[in-house]
């Protein structure tokens, strides 16, 4: 709900309250970002400056508290005192805007740029300031969790004005926060980092061309006290897939500045006279519930306003990927029998990776052209799909659109169709990107895309970026505005296709390919103990509901760790479960476990992918109505090690609940020559004997059940103890490195 009164805005919902005024100057003063309040509030919430500070440059010569540098401002500009960063630069110009009137819009505001945006707003309220040659407008779109702004300039003069930056938002907070970015690599996404924001600035940006595995968009603000549970916590984020820059800074009066938009590094847009431009939006969110209370905001946020509508809530399906158990090798025959495979596992989405299409037998040549190699699928697509679907699963397929190597029959036609300059060129995994600034390259990709997807009947696209930008310069925010061109016209009329983002894997995970892609790749490493930092990072600001997970073969291709095939079920369950691996390898044992993993993931796939998620002292915990799940898991096992106590979050009290860990498959292989002390006879640890019943056989696995209240479960209970030297205890959890536990807690109607 939107109100004004005064010139006091008043954005309210059962969430959050935002506050601000139009203060005596016609600027725009902040109040309160936060739990509810009342608009008769706004004098308490206001700075109250008294003689001001000395040395400021002042507004009203009359009033020692006329300083902009001093106030909490929804929006700053230049040249006029501010001399904390300010969220807009004019080439040669400052920047003075003042108030000059507001419009409350029903609904979204739509956007005319080609940016993506959020679905489903209650109302809108546009501020508008203006300046000599300029107008701005402040948008604030009203989610129930969320709060989404940008911000939008119009060249009102009669000459050319030069954008050097616009952010999307200017946000001066009171207090001392730390501010939370996730931070990474290949491989390697996602990282909490914490830094204490004083008064050097703290900045979170991107430089690749995309949103980046390096820094995430995402980030948040804390207070020091802020727990999983309690205390303040603030998450911002922005619907762009480009280069990104967030920035905090804490002035000396102790008030924390906040922006967040494109980056300004090589980014300059000249506005020609009745031309405007429109920011990205960004979302803010607030909690006094501690971290997973803003989580939980963000996620309602994303699961019902950015996520397509026809994927909204939508199950998404248990995959089977080519890519790790075929690579570049394969023909129709062996793609056939591991979709034999994979539909006996109970997996019911196959999909194709790379190398499909042209002379795509390894990374060096192919990409760009998207006809398919006859030679390893001599009936078509179209014929390979028919009879997968035959099997009872649907067909999927991996697209690199962006790219083109050199070795191509479309670089060799249209070398100029690639994103080059003046320099030699330089390479990213055998690539070049397209310019997709260009119509008659998105053109060619539409059109030579769509006919695949329609022919094959395809419901699932894996659609990757390999390639970082190098050579985007002033061209980087039109490249992201033309991906989005293509994706809306491709996705746009087949709303029933999944679309699942990668680049690299986490290399574009961000709110702008959520509008159309309902799930992203999370990450290239599959290594479970790896991914519970990538997964977790990613959690505070993003659903499970858009986390793909895959169960890969150990030892894992990107640290030779070698887990248990539990743990690597048990982490993927926490996202959209996937297996990639070549199903040929499995041993009968493990082919038993992952039908029993598939089988349970069904069985509650709705809770895992969208109940609410918290961080607990263990591990991981999802709720969805009367059940919740937990995980726990460890990472290297110590000697005699003691009990562990498991706590839970959000249940109810005086319930009663049933708690059951999901029975394990424990390997014999695993005790070595431990075997000695518990068999009759001397067993070879390395001999034939071992290896036929480490193939057929396992032993009985410490499952446990018992009852409590809800007190009981939040208090923390001692779980069953772990593996303590030399004994086999069926009664006990006998986890070697890397092992991990699922608990089904279960409300017990009364």
């Amino acid at each position: 709900m939107i109100t004004e009164h005064s010139g006091i805005f008043h954005i309210s919902t059962d969430a959050y309250s935002y506050l601000f005024k139009i203060n005596a100057y016609g600027i725009p003063e902040h109040l309160h970002f936060g739990a509810p309040v009342q608009r008769e509030d706004a004098l308490a919430l206001s700075c109250r400056p008294g003689l001001g500070w000395g040395c400021s440059i002042l507004l009203d010569g009359e009033n020692t508290a006329s300083s902009l540098d001093t106030m909490m401002l929804e929006w700053s500009g230049s040249g006029r005192g501010d001399y904390r960063e300010s969220p807009v630069e004019l080439c040669g110009m400052p920047t003075d805007f003042r108030y000059e009137g507001f419009e409350i819009l029903e609904g979204v505001a739509p956007m005319t740029c080609g940016l993506p945006q959020a679905h489903g707003a209650e109302e809108t309220l546009v501020i508008t300031l203006a300046q000599k040659n300029a107008k701005l407008q402040l948008y604030y779109t009203v989610y129930p969790t969320a709060l989404v702004r940008r911000s939008v300039l119009t060249n009102t003069g009669e000459e050319p004005i030069s954008v050097n930056k616009l952010m999307s938002f200017n946000l001066d907070l009171p207090g001392s926060f730390t501010m939370a970015t996730f931070n990474g690599s290949w491989i390697a996404e996602m990282h909490r980092t914490d830094t204490v924001v004083a008064e050097s600035k703290v900045v979170n940006e991107s430089l690749t061309g995309s949103s980046s595995n390096r820094h995430n968009p995402g980030f948040m603000l804390f207070e020091a006290d802020a727990t999983e549970t309690a205390g303040r916590v603030y998450g911002f984020n922005l619907v762009y897939s480009g280069n990104h820059y967030a920035s905090a800074q804490r002035s000396h009066q102790g008030l924390t500045r906040v922006m967040q938009g494109i980056n300004c590094s090589n980014f300059r847009k000249e506005l020609q006279p009745g031309e405007a431009f429109e920011t990205p939006e960004a979302v803010l969110c607030h909690s006094d519930e501690g971290f997973g209370g803003m989580s939980r905001n963000m996620h309602i946020f994303v699961n019902d306003h950015i996520v397509p509508v026809a994927w909204a809530h939508r199950p998404r399906p248990v995959l089977y990927n080519s890519w790790e158990g075929c690579v570049f090798d394969f023909n129709e025959h062996r793609l056939l029998d591991l979709a034999n495979r994979a539909q006996d596992l109970g997996c019911e989405l196959f999909v194709l990776d790379d190398g499909w299409f042209g002379a795509r037998n390894n990374d060096k040549a192919g990409l760009g052209d998207y006809n398919v190699n006859k030679k390893k699928l001599p009936h078509g697509m179209e014929g390979l799909a028919h009879k997968i679907r035959k099997k009872g699963m649907d067909f999927g397929l991996w697209f690199e659109p962006e790219s083109v190597n050199v070795d191509s029959d479309l670089y060799r036609a249209h070398p100029d169709w690639a994103l080059t300059d003046e320099f030699p060129l330089v390479f990213g995994r055998n690539q070049l990107l397209l310019d997709l600034t260009k119509p008659e390259v998105r053109d060619y990709l539409v059109d030579s895309i769509c006919p695949i997807l329609d022919s094959a009947k395809i419901s699932y696209v894996k659609w990757d970026m390999n390639r970082h930008s190098i050579a985007l310069g002033e061209k980087a925010h039109d490249f992201v505005l033309g991906l989005y061109d293509v994706l809306r016209r491709i996705f746009g009329p087949r709303p029933g296709i999944l679309l699942e983002s990668c680049s690299s894997g986490g290399n574009r995970f961000d709110l702008g390919m959520m509008c159309f892609s309902p799930q992203v790749w999370t990450s290239d490493d599959t290594d479970p103990i790896e991914r519970l930092d990538i997964q977790e990072g990613a959690s505070y600001l993003y659903p499970q509901s858009t986390m793909g997970a895959h169960v890969s073969a150990a030892p894992h291709a990107q640290t030779l760790r070698n887990t248990p095939l539990a743990t690597r079920g048990n982490v993927a369950f926490f996202g959209c479960l996937g297996y990639e691996l070549d199903l040929k390898h499995l041993l009968p044992v493990e082919i038993k476990e992952v039908k029993q993993q598939i089988a349970f993931y069904k069985q509650y796939r709705e809770v895992f992918q969208y109940g609410t998620f918290t961080r607990t002292n263990l591990g991981w915990q999802v709720t969805n109505g009367s059940t919740t799940l937990a995980g726990v898991f460890h990472r290297l096992v110590h000697a005699a090690p003691g009990y562990e106590q498991l706590r839970l979050t959000g249940l109810k009290k005086d319930a009663r609940y049933r708690i059951t860990s999901l029975a394990q498959a424990l390997r014999v292989g695993q005790f070595g020559s431990l075997l000695k002390h518990v068999a009759p006879v001397n067993i070879d640890p390395n001999g034939q004997i071992l290896r036929i019943a480490d193939r057929h056989f396992t032993l009985p696995y410490g499952e446990d059940t018992l009852t409590a209240s809800g007190a009981a479960l939040m208090h923390g209970i001692l779980l069953r103890p772990l593996f303590r030297g030399t004994g086999y205890d069926q009664n006990q959890r006998t986890h070697g490195d890397f092992g991990s536990d699922i608990y089904i807690i279960e409300e017990i109607a009364e």
